[in-house]
């Protein structure tokens, strides 16, 4: 793994678990940062910080290519790990150029067999594979990104 991999593997890590906050306690970014800021916690990366925002800017473009192709899940049950996996990993393919398909398709997968449940890691997969595939076949587009 590159330097700039493991890099970008802690700055999703760390997206994974602002979102999660975000998600979970209904807040802002800026809200998380302020209570981690109080607590000691360096700011962010940047590649961290354009991830969520994003995510956030594009929420709702997101979220509707995840409930269509995440069969047999709503939204709002679906665990909120893998909820969120999904939008940072959507906000990638779309809207994150220099990033490959395979890093970020491979990073969802390490990062819901990390914090997820046993099947997470497959569950993803499937999701982010089919995504993928519309979108290289040119049937499946987002608007440009919002942030």
């Amino acid at each position: 793994m590159s330097q700039g991999t493991s890099r970008r593997s802690k700055h999703r890590r760390n997206a994974l678990r602002i979102l999660f906050e975000i998600d979970i306690n209904r807040s802002s970014l800026e809200e998380v940062l302020d209570g981690r800021r109080l607590v000691g916690e360096e700011q962010p990366a940047d590649f961290t910080v354009e991830l969520v925002r994003g995510v956030q800017a594009n929420l709702e473009d997101i979220d509707q290519v995840i409930s269509r192709y995440a069969q047999g899940w709503e939204l709002e049950r679906m665990p909120t790990v893998d909820r969120n996996i999904l939008r940072m990993s959507i906000f990638e393919l779309f809207f994150m150029d220099d990033i490959p398909t395979a890093a970020t398709i491979d990073e969802a997968v390490e990062l819901a067999k990390a914090f997820s449940t046993e099947d997470s890691g497959k569950f993803i997969n499937g999701v982010l594979g089919r995504v993928n595939s519309d979108r290289e076949a040119g049937s499946l587009t987002l608007p440009p990104d919002q942030h």
